[in-house]
């Protein structure tokens, strides 16, 4: 192929936002030549590599706006761990159905049982399905959205938590919440309600949170809407955080023993 050809080929593939194979070509042609690849071949291998390229730059792009602390996946969890915990339930929601029917999914325990890292390994794999995601405690979110409403733009705050497909909302519970930030808190899952889906972690059984929420009535109304369509999954192990300080400990406890011993 002439320099000319390949010149003209690279500059419009710039021009439609092609850049691997502007990048590519020789690399493209070289593999074509040693394959003895057809026209359809070598057009189907070029238009293949370059959506690849496209979907993960959407991939890291989209995780970089998720604002999730990690992004962690579900192979990186020991269930082994968790033996009360069935790993099947886990995996039916990582199926994304929930996220398809628009509906939440509740992530139930004590602290350090690894609640997030499950709901931020199912919101990595909703974003690589193509779903937009946003990840914020609940506190860090009832902050953002008392600080818009002092300067009037509360409604503009609150389209940053009802747009995303999947809001993952950590940490419910850990600190209670005044009413009129309780308030808030319903005006968003009701804005979400059947509209798009809630991945909430909290270490408070919900019978708990009329205690967190400040008020009975209105916590009802908030469990009504969340639990209407949500699959709610009880973790009841040991902490993880701990597993490796006790260990630590224990083998420091061991090593004093020998040197005593010796």
């Amino acid at each position: 192929m002439s320099e000319l050809v390949t010149a003209r080929i690279r500059a419009t593939a710039a021009r439609l936002e092609l850049p691997h194979l502007a990048a590519n070509l020789a690399g493209h042609l070289a593999r074509a030549d040693a394959a003895q690849m057809g026209y359809l071949e070598f057009l189907d291998l070029v238009l293949e590599e370059e959506h690849a390229v496209k979907e993960e730059r959407r991939i890291r792009h989209a995780l970089r706006i998720s604002k999730m602390p990690h992004h962690k996946t579900l192979d990186d969890y020991d269930f082994s761990y968790q033996p009360t915990l069935d790993p099947r339930k886990v995996k039916d929601l990582a199926s994304l159905a929930f996220a398809e029917a628009k509906s939440n999914a509740a992530l139930l325990g004590p602290p350090g049982v690894g609640k997030t890292h499950i709901a931020v390994a199912l919101a990595v794999a909703a974003c690589r399905a193509g779903y937009s995601i946003y990840f914020t405690t609940l506190d860090d979110m009832v902050r953002q959205l008392k600080a818009a409403d002092a300067i009037g733009r509360l409604a503009s705050k609150m389209r940053a938590y009802v747009r995303p497909h999947v809001l993952v909302l950590d940490e419910v519970g850990y600190q209670p919440l005044a009413r009129d930030e309780a308030n808030l808190v319903f005006q968003m899952i009701s804005k979400r309600y059947e509209k798009g889906s809630i991945l909430l972690t909290s270490n408070k059984a919900f019978s708990e949170w009329g205690q967190v929420f400040g008020d009975e009535v209105l916590a009802t109304a908030i469990l009504d809407r969340l639990l209407h369509h949500c699959e709610v999954i009880a973790i009841n192990g040991p902490s993880y955080r701990l597993k490796n300080r006790l260990s630590a400990i224990a083998d420091s406890a061991l090593e004093a023993d020998v040197a005593a011993a010796g």
